[in-house]
């Protein structure tokens, strides 16, 4: 289970990276409205969801949640900062970092309460 979480915490994290670093053009059909906010939340609450249940087992003695956590974090800022400077077409906003952070929150949280009821193995 671990290895396929881990799987998915590692292509989720180059689809991300992938994702916010290409040129979009009309890509997205018009009629779809979607808040670029929950797409950030979202997508981190899962990376960070991901990598917490892949790494669970690994490192028991080492405290690598609060590391996971910091990591996942500079990834988004590093995300931002590569938009505003090897982009054309995309910039750097503190509210995509601030929704980042939010997903990160709420990943963790969901992470600890899966804990506590030891639905994590």
């Amino acid at each position: 289970m671990h290895k396929i979480v881990l799987f998915f915490a590692i292509s989720l994290t180059i689809i991300i990276g992938w994702g916010s670093l290409i040129t979009i053009g009309d890509t997205v059909p018009s009629n779809i409205k979607v808040s670029d906010k929950l797409i950030h939340s979202s997508a981190y609450f899962l990376l960070t969801l991901c990598w917490l249940i892949a790494l669970n087992k690994n490192y028991k003695y080492l405290n690598i949640n609060t590391y996971i956590i910091f990591l996942i974090f500079f990834y988004g800022i590093i995300i931002e900062v590569l938009q505003k400077t090897v982009t054309a077409n995309r910039q750097f906003e503190i509210k995509d970092i601030l929704a980042n952070l939010l997903g990160i929150a709420i990943g963790f949280t969901v992470f600890k309460v899966f804990q506590q009821k030891k639905l994590l193995k």
